[in-house]
């Protein structure tokens, strides 16, 4: 047997068990972003979510895969969404608005209400400019 083919012959455990590691590899590495761009230590996040330090370093590492209650521990100790880490981490289905709303869901300099607030205005534009895109009337400037 050739290496291509054992390689293409993984069983489906085989397979699950790569996107469970590649899912937790992905969160972990968007908290550890997140905790650095806030400017907070490992310790210092571990405290504020009530999460062990060494737990919340195999999190970071893609060691292990965090509950949703565990990820909102770590949005609250990160004053981030909880809803961020829970489409990342592939619990929730993302929303409408997509990354714009991403984004501001993962802004770490505004707060909970500026985000809502945000998201509002965003939504209301969207919902005016949709009837407009769908059924948009043409115009008929010239005749000829």
């Amino acid at each position: 047997m050739s290496e291509d083919t054992r390689s293409t012959g993984d069983s489906a455990g085989d397979v699950a068990a790569r996107v469970v590691t590649s899912a937790a590899q992905d969160i972990g590495g968007f908290i550890r972003s997140q905790r650095e761009a806030a400017e907070v230590s490992l310790r210092q996040l571990s405290q504020l979510a009530g999460v062990s330090n060494p737990y919340l370093s195999q999190i970071e590492r893609g060691l292990r895969k965090p509950s949703a209650e565990v990820l909102g521990q770590i949005a609250k100790g990160l004053r981030m969404s909880s809803e961020v880490l829970l489409m990342r981490a592939g619990l929730l289905e993302q929303r409408v608005g997509g990354p714009v709303r991403d984004a501001l869901l993962a802004d770490a300099e505004l707060t909970e209400r500026q985000k809502q607030v945000l998201l509002e205005i965003y939504e209301s534009f969207r919902r005016e400019n949709a009837p407009r895109t769908e059924s948009q009337p043409e115009e008929t400037g010239e005749s000829t």
